[in-house]
């Protein structure tokens, strides 16, 4: 029986076009994600279900999809949007696309710390609206970069890759993070494990890169922001909900910190009230991932996890083993 693969958004079509040659391609042709009811009609009888973050992915929609569902490919690095718990428990391998967005997403980040410290969006807005009065000594003032201290709330493959860049730029690296990196990547990075509070205290710059948990999520909030430097700027491009997005903007509008470059968002694609009229919030739609070579290769690897699936191979990508039993 030709096996059915559910995608719930379109990926770049060298990728589908080897799901195509693989089995009936169910595509959402649609510019938005599926809802609810249409996730759950359109899962019935898939053996596979290339899924996004968008997608909430949960024991009624497995169960909507077996007997037939084999495969669950998340489409990103993170899977809070799949409970894992269900899928293992109804042997459903879940699989994710690490690695292949490292490079990209760190570049963002650093398009964001550049972006924040030296207030760029904020200039572009000026010139833009023909506000720029001419330069002067005290004009649009910005933070350091190079010799900065960079603290980094999680130093898996983004935050190291994060971590070597800042490299170039002499700065400090401090991290926090519940696993501790072996020494021969702290000393090839110069970077210095802290505990959470040293790790707000002291960074001029901090940037997010872990999972989003319950311990994770909401982790940074006002109590937090006030534990840093006012002259600080926060970088997410992890995931939304491990900051408090109101209380960023109330942090913001105190001036308890001196800026913010996000990402990602506490409920996408919407904004807290009063975030985007923060000038010294920089604002990206989720492009931590967005170049072509990227996104293509995050499809091939969710690819190679449906055919794997589908072949009775284990995934190259599994993020439950204990689904397959091991």
């Amino acid at each position: 029986m030709t096996p059915r693969i559910l995608v719930t958004r379109r990926l770049p079509e060298p990728a589908l076009a080897r799901l195509r040659a693989a089995g009936e391609v169910d595509l959402n042709e649609l510019d938005r994600p599926l809802n609810r009811e249409e996730l759950l009609a359109r899962v019935r009888g898939a053996s596979a279900l290339v899924s996004l973050l968008t997608d909430t992915v949960d024991g009624a929609v497995m169960d909507a999809g077996l007997p037939s569902l084999r495969v669950i490919a998340n489409y990103a690095v993170g899977y809070d949007n799949v409970d894992i718990a269900a899928a293992t428990a109804r042997r459903i391998p879940v699989t994710n696309t690490p690695g292949v967005l490292t490079e990209a997403t760190a570049d963002l980040a650093w398009t964001l710390i550049l972006s924040t410290v030296r207030r760029v969006a904020e200039g572009d807005r000026v010139m833009r609206r023909g506000a720029f009065p001419g330069w002067s000594p005290l004009y649009l003032l910005g933070g350091e970069v190079t010799g900065a201290t960079l603290g980094l709330f999680g130093l898996g493959r983004i935050g190291t890759a994060v971590a070597r860049r800042a490299r170039g730029f002499e700065m400090r690296i401090i991290y926090h993070d519940e696993r501790r990196a072996d020494a021969a990547t702290e000393e090839a990075l110069g970077a210095k494990i802290v505990d959470f509070d040293t790790l707000l205290a002291e960074s001029d710059i901090l940037s997010i890169h872990a999972p989003l948990t319950p311990a994770t999520r909401h982790r940074f909030g006002l109590a937090e922001f006030r534990k840093m430097k006012r002259t600080a700027a926060l970088v997410n491009t992890a995931r939304g909900p491990i900051v408090n997005e109101p209380e960023l903007v109330s942090a913001l509008a105190e001036g308890l910190i001196a800026g913010a470059g996000l990402d990602v968002y506490e409920d996408e694609p919407k904004t807290s009230p009063g975030l985007a009229e923060q000038e010294r919030a920089v604002l990206a739609p989720h492009l931590g991932s967005a170049t072509l070579a990227t996104r293509t290769k995050m499809a091939h690897l969710a690819v190679d996890n449906v055919l794997a699936a589908l072949e009775g191979r284990k995934p190259p990508a599994c993020v439950n083993p204990a689904a397959l039993g091991e």
